[in-house]
């Protein structure tokens, strides 16, 4: 029996993944994780890092972040507190949806998770206070390999739900999209 339920979004590649549970009178056991389980999904990688985020304000947003190869990673992102906004942005060169983004609400009530290949950025808004993220990682981060795009980037007009009421120094500086950009290699 699967523990995990597979569901396409509109982006080839970028997955909902619904985690059932299994519950009782002393609360619920769920699989956050499962390669043999997730690999017709795409997981073809061991993990490689473990992060976890606590978001504390409701409209903060972290990301977009991503790696290029070789050191591109799949990610498979959780919410075990709270309510979040997990946005993914095709950056695939030659992708039919590239500059596409795709969101949906994860949050410790519905069980989702975004299974997010390589070649995306990803990023989050909290909805609500004290939002808790566990991502997996194929690839470590590699600080020469990091790349990001601002989260407003006008070529991409994510929707945030919430004005976006707080990024990082380091998210905000992050630069707009050149013209001439024309995606990464995945």
């Amino acid at each position: 029996m699967s523990r995990f339920r597979i569901v396409d979004t509109p982006i080839a590649g970028l997955k909902i993944v619904e985690r059932s549970r299994q519950s009782d009178q002393r609360g619920f056991l769920a699989r956050l994780f499962c390669a043999e389980e997730l690999a017709p999904a795409g997981w073809s990688k061991p993990i490689a890092q473990i992060n976890q985020t606590l978001t504390r304000r409701p409209g903060a947003v972290r990301g977009m972040h991503f790696q290029f190869p070789p050191h591109a990673e799949m990610k498979l992102v959780n919410c075990i507190r709270g309510e979040v906004w997990d946005v993914a942005v095709d950056l695939r060169r030659g992708s039919p949806t590239f500059l596409k983004w795709f969101g949906a609400r994860l949050s410790a009530q519905n069980g989702q998770a975004l299974l997010i290949p390589e070649g995306f950025a990803h990023g989050f808004q909290a909805l609500m206070e004290d939002c808790e993220l566990i991502y997996f990682h194929t690839c470590a981060y590699h600080a020469a390999s990091e790349g990001a795009l601002h989260p407003e980037e006008p070529r991409v007009a994510i929707q945030w739900p919430q004005a976006v009421a707080e990024l990082s120094t380091r998210d905000r500086g992050h630069p707009m999209l050149s013209p001439a950009f024309q995606g990464i290699l995945a």
